[in-house]
């Protein structure tokens, strides 16, 4: 059933966009389309381009949720569209069993970004699959099957990484496996430490700021101490940089903004520049045993596409590229200082800003706060999404590549929709922007 709340939202919808939710609750999912009709989300998104989404009604929404980082530089990046295009003149998907330029191009390019004996690429599909290879690579490498990863984690949906993640999608599966995988607290040396001390840890895996747990941020020092734990008690360390990489912390790789070097590096979303599908695995020389033992023990038909590797390539090159970085900081400093002055506005509502470069958490003061602002960003022309396991937080991701005038546009739609949001949860407020 429809929430009555949002009739009218069902009454503006198009015949057209009607039909095709109907069908999309019939033939696709129908738990997550009926979800966001409730919401007060009736997005069908069409063209895009750019921070861009257009629904197929026509409004435009400016894009900071990026599919979790997938559009990264922006949706269907000219460079990306035209390198895909002549791509296609020459390649396909390629052979997995078999050498191919793109492959090794890409991995070589990898090997130098992610520094020290990081070396070895392995490719799969998506994010999910790369989290499972890098247990089994970990797993191999230390001949020991315990996995520590923190409580209300997310590293996907495959077999090893939704045992690896929150309860929430484990359970639905039957996919708990208690003895093989220990959950911590984020920011909990003294927990980590309990978890690893008996040596029976093959690794630790972590996304480096948990992204669907609301971007906590990393205590000073926590991420260095948890990699001397893992040296001390004989466990890898898997830095799962699939949200946090390239280039949305300041750094290419988020780990590297907090000074470590892990021994396993995943990467997803954005290589992919949304324009194909690939991830990686990046393994110190050290720990790739397996693929000199058995360089069939994992296979992946679609894991590394030649056409992937071109875009992945490409994308490296744009974010590598002199202007990349002094632009993310400035966009990070546009908007601490523009949405600490929201803050101001809504103290009893608008209660925390979690920053890292442009991986952002804006926290509510009030219970799954971050739903009502979400659905009053959307319907002031703007796209972001709750925290999928703390709904009091809003995930908020500018891209790397936003304008000036888009980030001001931006946070005034932003100031706006969070002003209507408080007044709905806690009575009327001010703004400082005019409607």
């Amino acid at each position: 059933m429809a929430n009555p709340d949002n009739a009218e939202m069902l009454e503006a919808q198009s015949p057209e966009k009607k039909e095709f939710i109907r069908k999309s609750i019939e033939f696709w999912n129908p738990g997550k389309t009926q979800f966001w009709q409730d919401a007060g989300v009736d997005l069908v998104i069409d063209r895009r381009e750019g921070y861009f989404l257009h629904d197929m009604d026509g409004r435009r929404l400016i894009d900071v949720h990026l599919n979790g980082g997938t559009y990264n530089i922006g949706h269907r990046h000219p460079e990306l569209v035209e390198v895909l295009n002549r791509g296609t003149q020459r390649f396909d998907m390629g052979n997995h069993h078999f050498p191919a330029l793109g492959r090794t191009a890409l991995a070589e390019k990898l090997a130098k970004s992610c520094g020290g004996d990081l070396h070895y690429t392995i490719y799969g599909s998506g994010g999910g699959e790369a989290i499972d290879i890098a247990i089994k690579t970990a797993r191999h490498a230390k001949q020991k099957k315990k996995i520590v990863s923190i409580i209300k984690a997310y590293h996907g949906h495959t077999g090893l990484a939704v045992a690896a993640g929150a309860d929430r999608f484990s359970k639905l599966f039957l996919s708990e496996k208690p003895d093989e995988f220990i959950n911590v607290p984020f920011n909990d040396l003294n927990a980590m430490e309990d978890a690893l001390k008996a040596k029976d840890v093959a690794a630790v895996i972590m996304e480096t700021i948990p992204a669907t747990y609301g971007f906590p941020m990393p205590l000073p020092g926590y991420l260095t101490e948890v990699k001397k734990l893992c040296e001390r008690y004989d466990a890898l360390y898997i830095a799962d940089e699939v949200q946090t990489g390239l280039m949305r912390t300041g750094e290419m790789w988020g780990y590297q903004r907090y000074g470590i070097q892990p021994d396993i590096v995943v990467i997803g979303k954005g290589i992919s520049g949304g324009m194909y599908p690939i991830a990686c695995v990046v393994v110190r020389e050290p720990y790739a045993g397996w693929l000199k033992q058995d360089g069939f023990g994992h296979m992946a038909t679609m894991g590394g596409a030649e056409l992937g590797c071109l875009v992945a390539m490409k994308t490296l090159e744009i974010l590598e590229r002199p202007q990349m970085k002094p632009m993310v900081n400035y966009i990070s400093e546009l908007m601490a200082s523009g949405l600490a002055e929201i803050m101001k506005l809504y103290s009893d509502f608008f209660v925390g800003i979690r920053q890292c470069g442009v991986v952002l958490g804006l926290e509510f003061d009030y219970p799954e706060g971050a739903k009502p602002v979400m659905k009053h960003l959307y319907e002031n022309g703007v796209w972001a999404i709750f925290s999928t396991l703390d709904p009091r937080v809003l995930q908020f991701k500018p891209g790397v590549l936003m304008t000036a005038p888009l980030c001001e546009e931006l946070l005034e739609r932003v100031e706006r929709s969070i002003g209507l949001a408080r007044a709905e949860c806690k009575g009327s407020g001010k703004r400082r922007y005019a409607a």
